[in-house]
C-alpha cells in the first residue's frame, strides 16, 4: 500500500498526539512500521482514547506545550523528523469564549513555533498543518467553501485557525517557496469529525455516549446546526496522502508536479452527510435505543448554523474522496463505543479493525493511497 512505502520506518511527529484525531493517526502510523515521536500535554479527558489504546507505551512520547518554544525545539531537534503531522490546538469552540488568550495562543503561537523551528532545520521535512473548516469567514450561505476563500471566524475559535491559516500562508511564501526549500508545507481543513474514542465536552457524539450508557435523554444544544459529518479516518487519510505528496513518495501515483500540492486543502465528506445535529442523534439511536431532548438556549453563544466544504481540490489534485457515508460513519462511531462499553480492553483491537475495514473499503474503490 501506497502509505506503507511512504511511511515505513520514517521518523514522524505528530503534536496533539493524545487527543482523539491525534490518537487515531499515531495508531494508524504505528500500523504502517513509523516511527513515531509525539508531543503534546497530558490528555484532556478521563477516559481518552490514548490510554486507551497504551500509546504512550507504543511511541515516543513526549509531554510539552506547544506554545513553549524552547521545549519544542528541542523535541524537533532531537527527533529530526522527515514528517510533522501538527494536530495540536484548543479544538473546542464554547472553551474559546472562556479561555480567549489560550486559545489565540496555541493556536496561532503553537502553529508558529512549529514552523520557525523547521525553518531552521537543516534535513528535508514535509508538515501538514490540521486547522479546520471554521477557518472560513463564514456568510452561513448554502454553497460551500473553498480553498481560496477568505478567512475570518466569529468566536475565537474559528478566527484562531483562521489566523493560523494566514500564518501557515506567509510562512510558506516567505521561507519555503524557494526550489531548494527542504520543508515542504501544506494546511489540512477537515470538516466534524467523529469516532470511536471522542470523550471530549461539548461535543455531540461524547454528549450521546454518555447519556446513553447511563439512560439518560441525550441533551442536544443546537439541533438545527448542519454540520458535514465524517469518520475520523476520513480526514486522516486525507492528511497522510497529502504528506505523501509533500514528500515526493509514490510519485508515479500522483498526476502533477510536486510543488502543485504546497498549499491548503480541505476534506470533507460527500454532500448527502451534510446533516442536522438532530439528524444525527436520530441516526444513532437506531443503533442504541434511547431517547433525546431540546436543550436549545436562546442566550448561549454563537455557533455557526450552516458550514460546508467544498473537496474538489483534494478530488482533482491528489485522487482523494470520502469511503464511508453517513450511515456507515455512524454506526461504526457506535459499534467502536458498544464494543468497548463492557470490556475496554477491546479499544486497540476495535481501532485496528475499523482501520483494516477502512483500508480494505478504500482499495474496492480504487483509491491511489490504497491500491
Amino acid at each position: 500500500m501506497a502509505f506503507a512505502e511512504t511511511y515505513r520506518g520514517k521518523r514522524v511527529l505528530v503534536t496533539g498526539h493524545t487527543g482523539f484525531k491525534g490518537s487515531w493517526l499515531s495508531e494508524w502510523l504505528l500500523l504502517l512500521g513509523a516511527d513515531v515521536t509525539g508531543f503534546s500535554l497530558p490528555p484532556s479527558t478521563n477516559p481518552s482514547l490514548f490510554a486507551q489504546l497504551e500509546l504512550s507505551k507504543r511511541l515516543r512520547h513526549l509531554e510539552g506545550d506547544i506554545r513553549n518554544a524552547a521545549a519544542l525545539e528541542t523535541a524537533i531537534m532531537e527527533s529530526k523528523p522527515e514528517f510533522i503531522f501538527h494536530l495540536a490546538a484548543q479544538p473546542l469552540v464554547r472553551l474559546s469564549y472562556r479561555e480567549p488568550v489560550e486559545t489565540f495562543a496555541t493556536n496561532v503561537m503553537g502553529t508558529v513555533n512549529i514552523l520557525d523551528t523547521a525553518r531552521r532545520a537543516k534535513w528535508p521535512c514535509a508538515i501538514v498543518a490540521v486547522t479546520t473548516d471554521k477557518c472560513y469567514e463564514n456568510r452561513e450561505w448554502v454553497h460551500s467553501y473553498r480553498e481560496e476563500d477568505p478567512m475570518g471566524g466569529f468566536d475565537p475559535y474559528s478566527s484562531s485557525k483562521g489566523a493560523a491559516e494566514l500564518a501557515i500562508a506567509a510562512y510558506r511564501r516567505s521561507f519555503f517557496s524557494h526550489p531548494d526549500s527542504l520543508v515542504h508545507l501544506a494546511s489540512a481543513r477537515a470538516g466534524n469529525v467523529i469516532g470511536g474514542g471522542d470523550w471530549a465536552e461539548d461535543r455531540i457524539v461524547p454528549d450521546c455516549i454518555r447519556a446513553l450508557r447511563i439512560q439518560s435523554p441525550i441533551p442536544v444544544r443546537n439541533r438545527i446546526a448542519t454540520r458535514p459529518w465524517q469518520h475520523v479516518l476520513e480526514p486522516l487519510s486525507g492528511y497522510l496522502w497529502l504528506g505523501t505528496a509533500l514528500s515526493g513518495g509514490s510519485a508515479e501515483r500522483f498526476r502533477y508536479p510536486q510543488r502543485n500540492y504546497f498549499g491548503a486543502f480541505n476534506f470533507g465528506p460527500a454532500l448527502t452527510s451534510n446533516r442536522t445535529v438532530a439528524e444525527l442523534v436520530i441516526e444513532i439511536l437506531k443503533h442504541w435505543s434511547g431517547n433525546w431532548e431540546d436543550r436549545s438556549d436562546p442566550k448561549a453563544v454563537h455557533e455557526a448554523k450552516l458550514l460546508n466544504l467544498a473537496t474538489d481540490k483534494s478530488f482533482h489534485l491528489l485522487d482523494w474522496s470520502p469511503v464511508w457515508n453517513f450511515e456507515s460513519t455512524v454506526a461504526r462511531t457506535t459499534k467502536w463505543y458498544r464494543e468497548t462499553e463492557k470490556r475496554p480492553e477491546n479499544a486497540l483491537a476495535t481501532t485496528k479493525a475499523q482501520i483494516d475495514q477502512y483500508e480494505s473499503d478504500a482499495r474496492s474503490l480504487g483509491l491511489p493511497w490504497a491500491a
